[in-house]
């Protein structure tokens, strides 16, 4: 009986792994955005000469909750973004940057 429980048990622990690694490679929506769209804008936002954001960039910006975004500011530089670069984006879409951010 204790081996038909532990192996169900590893059974268990197996499928709840797999539906976790399973949700992790989904887009996450943050800020009104799914996070894989945000890739639209890295180029925008990187080195040291970022390129103007694409169109495509501007229509993820437009859409997102901008003061939602600024409370992840803190966690650009470890992305490597640089700040800088990010809050002018919304600047370059035709946004106001939050004034909070």
């Amino acid at each position: 009986m204790a081996q038909t429980s532990g192996k169900a048990l590893v059974q268990w622990l197996v499928a709840a792994l797999l539906i976790a690694l399973l949700c992790v490679a989904q887009a996450v929506v943050i800020c009104n955005v799914e996070t894989s769209r945000l890739n639209l804008c890295r180029a925008a936002i990187t080195g040291r000469y970022p390129p103007p954001p694409s169109r495509r960039c501007c229509a993820v910006i437009k859409q997102a909750n901008l003061p939602c975004l600024c409370s992840y500011k803190s966690l650009l530089p470890a992305a490597g973004i640089d700040p800088k670069n990010a809050l002018a984006l919304p600047g370059k879409c035709g946004l106001r940057t939050p004034r909070r951010c």
